[in-house]
């Protein structure tokens, strides 16, 4: 998660929402994203679907069955499905997402055999999130 975390900020350095995702496979990072939405001015450009892209693309296929994805923030829908597409079996992510996020909206859109851990260094991520906002306003 730290990595993740280190990808948030390279984000927040971009003026980006601060949310970063590593891929691990085998005990590897295999990709490592951050938020992108701005730069590339596309809506889909989230840290998990540019870490999902790069996963892919370093494997060669589009099934992600032996990775887990580490995410900061607590997927969104439109992500969470991606990650169900790539059936990747766990999803490991710092803080909830309140107000946007899977859980809410989508809470079957997973793969139904992969597991789901949240608040893994909960509080950095959320305060990330928070001072961005913060200071956005």
């Amino acid at each position: 998660m730290q990595r993740a975390l280190d990808e948030a900020h390279k984000a927040e350095a971009k003026g980006e929402i601060p949310i970063g995702a590593v891929i691990v496979c085998r005990d590897r990072i295999i990709a490592r994203a951050h938020n992108l939405t701005e730069t590339l001015c596309d809506v889909t450009a989230h840290a998990e679907m540019q870490a999902i892209t790069m996963a892919a693309n370093e494997l060669g296929g589009k099934y992600l069955t032996d990775c887990t994805l580490y995410v900061t923030v607590e997927p969104c829908p439109m992500c969470a499905g991606a990650i169900g597409w790539a059936q990747i079996p766990r999803i490991v992510y710092g803080a909830p997402d309140e107000k946007r996020g899977f859980r809410k909206y989508a809470p079957h859109v997973l793969h139904p055999k992969a597991e789901c851990v949240g608040g893994v260094l909960e509080d950095e991520c959320r305060e990330l999130m928070q001072d961005f906002f913060r200071n956005k306003r």
